[in-house]
């Protein structure tokens, strides 16, 4: 494999603990207004921008959700993954890969479909700070996954081009995000799908966590 240098890392699954948090953040949320829709689904559609995963809930579901409705859902869903802040915790090797991309003068940025304000929760397990480091969010761009607009802003603000970064995802709109925008995909199992799912949606590798990602770091690039 040729060398890539900078690295584009999703936040919700790949980095932090964080994804059926997401998922029952959005139960409460559709429970509260009366909309019925099974776990697993919501599970299939996290990844997703939160504007995109209600257009697809509402083709699933039938219903027609009103720009009201939509906005609604996605307060009560932002209040309820804030209650929910204290059990998401930073996934094993996560913060000692982004020390070690660190110590090696490897560029990253975390690219994520959230908001800000969600993006701060999950970087908080990370002791991380939003203004300290590289980060793209949804308020950043017009389309969110697996539109590529999120990670082509997070080469733009490396100052590198999309060809010559890593994305590093836990979902199929991670992977599939990143063959559009023409970067190379390595997936992890830490958001829940199966390795057949993100080598089909476009990954070149899979790993199990970060930390399987850092003790095999060598495979996807190489330090001088």
């Amino acid at each position: 494999m040729r060398d890539k240098t900078s690295f584009i890392f999703d936040l919700d699954g790949t980095l932090t603990d964080s994804v059926y948090q997401n998922v029952a953040a959005w139960k409460e949320a559709l429970d509260a207004e009366g909309i019925p829709l099974a776990m697993w689904r919501i599970h299939r559609k996290i990844g997703m921008s939160g504007g995109l995963m209600l257009k697809n809930l509402s083709r699933e579901t039938g219903l027609d959700l009103s720009e009201q409705q939509a906005q609604r859902l996605g307060e009560l869903h932002a209040q309820a993954y804030e209650r929910l802040q204290g059990q998401i915790i930073a996934l094993p090797g996560a913060v000692e890969l982004l020390d070690k991309l660190d110590s090696e003068n490897l560029s990253w940025c975390i690219a994520t479909s959230g908001e800000v304000a969600t993006a701060d929760i999950n970087l908080k397990a990370l002791g991380l700070k939003s203004h300290e480091i590289n980060l793209v969010t949804r308020d950043d761009v017009k389309q969110g996954k697996p539109d590529p607009a999120l990670f082509i802003a997070a080469a733009d603000k490396l100052g590198v081009p999309i060809d010559e970064c890593l994305v590093v995802g836990d979902a199929i709109w991670d992977m599939l995000a990143a063959r559009r925008a023409k970067a190379l995909g390595i997936g992890l199992l830490s958001g829940g799908y199966d390795i057949s799912e993100l080598e089909r949606a476009g990954a070149l590798r899979v790993y199990a966590d970060p930390l399987d990602l850092l003790n095999h770091l060598d495979e996807v690039t190489t330090f001088e």
